[in-house]
């Protein structure tokens, strides 16, 4: 299928910015310096990168105020040229359209209310009293339990499971092997033996979320599990039971969140990172990656607790020191307390 050709006047006219150069050139892609074509639209969102300036083959580029005469492509100046970029992302690779219907392979049961303007597709299963709603798209092979509310223009990709009475808002884009309101880890022990705690919450999910591919949200043991609108969430992502997300906070990869953590808005977390359980994370926190969080966070910030790799030898070294840390702490104590007393006897 051929792309559509925008001109700079008519990619400007959306987005705004400074014009300079041949504004009729024409774009239909994005694309990095380094491999950009004739036809693309590339970017300069850092000095590092103006070497590459010399040899890029895109036919414009997006710059900052300072790059503004560092080429003479065509170009769009913005005082945030990733983020202009970003925009312009969307604008040219819009979501595949869909085409409403109901597959026929499709099992619905009694009760389900599908927008006429919604796309079920092939070997969906949808749960009875379920509510999908307009323009939303469930890809093939999905499993939605019963009484789940799906808001407007929602896309589920291919075997997404969604577990009873959970809540999605609109616009969510939720990635294939998700599974939403599993049971939570809740367990008792009762005279050696696990009995487990029956988790009656749900997942209740904003509007805007994104979530990555073969993440997992559980349900709540009593109260409900909240994902609030705007949080963008990676792949291989662990929420546990009655966590809640503030909105527009962005998790990265491989993230462990454990039962009744709560995170604030606007937060930016690391792939990796630990965050145990019934800790409280402030509003605009950072954390990097590979940090384990094992008590409350209150103050807004970035921290940090990554220990740096070294040799094998050179670890197993300092990891032997770390043990005696406790004790060599004592000693220093004692030794600055004999100090103390050798200099007030000399004075």
């Amino acid at each position: 299928m051929k792309r559509k050709d925008y001109n700079l006047k008519e990619i400007a006219a959306h987005f705004g910015g400074q014009l300079l150069g041949n504004t009729e050139i024409t774009v239909n892609q994005v694309a990095t310096l380094e491999k950009a074509k004739a036809g693309q639209l590339t970017f300069l969102a850092s000095e590092k990168y103006r070497p590459l300036l010399a040899n890029t083959r895109a036919s414009a580029i997006i710059v900052s105020t300072a790059d503004s005469e560092a080429t003479s492509l065509p170009r769009i100046v913005s005082d945030n040229p990733y983020l202009y970029f970003a925009k312009v992302s969307a604008f040219l690779n819009p979501l595949d359209s869909i085409v409403p219907g109901v597959h026929p392979s499709a099992v619905v049961e009694e009760g389900v209310q599908i927008d006429p303007s919604a796309y079920i597709g092939p070997n969906v299963v949808i749960g009875a009293g379920t509510k999908v709603g307009a323009g939303s798209a469930i890809m093939a092979g999905c499993s939605i339990g019963a009484r789940v509310s799906i808001g407007t223009n929602t896309r589920l990709h291919p075997r997404v499971v969604v577990y009873n009475n959970c809540v999605l808002g609109s616009r969510l884009i939720v990635h294939s092997g998700v599974v939403i309101g599993a049971d939570g880890f809740g367990l008792a022990m009762d005279e050696g033996r696990w009995l487990k705690i029956p988790q009656i919450g749900r997942v209740v999910i904003g509007d805007d979320v994104e979530i990555g591919a073969n993440t997992t949200i559980d349900c709540g043991a009593l109260d409900d599990t909240v994902i609030e609108e705007g949080v963008k969430l990676d792949n291989l992502i662990q929420i546990a039971h009655n966590v809640r997300i503030g909105a527009h906070t962005a998790i990265a990869g491989c993230v462990g969140i454990a039962g009744s953590a709560v995170i604030g808005r606007h937060c930016r977390i690391g792939g990796g990172t630990g965050i145990l359980g019934h800790t409280q994370i402030s509003d605009h926190v950072e954390i990097s990656s590979y940090t384990m969080i094992g008590k409350s966070i209150r103050e807004p910030g970035t921290y940090t607790g990554i220990f740096p790799f070294s040799s094998h030898k050179v670890w197993q070294k300092n990891a032997a020191q770390l043990r005696h840390l406790d004790e060599l702490a004592s000693k220093i104590k004692m030794l600055q307390q004999e100090i103390e007393t050798l200099r007030k006897e000399r004075s």
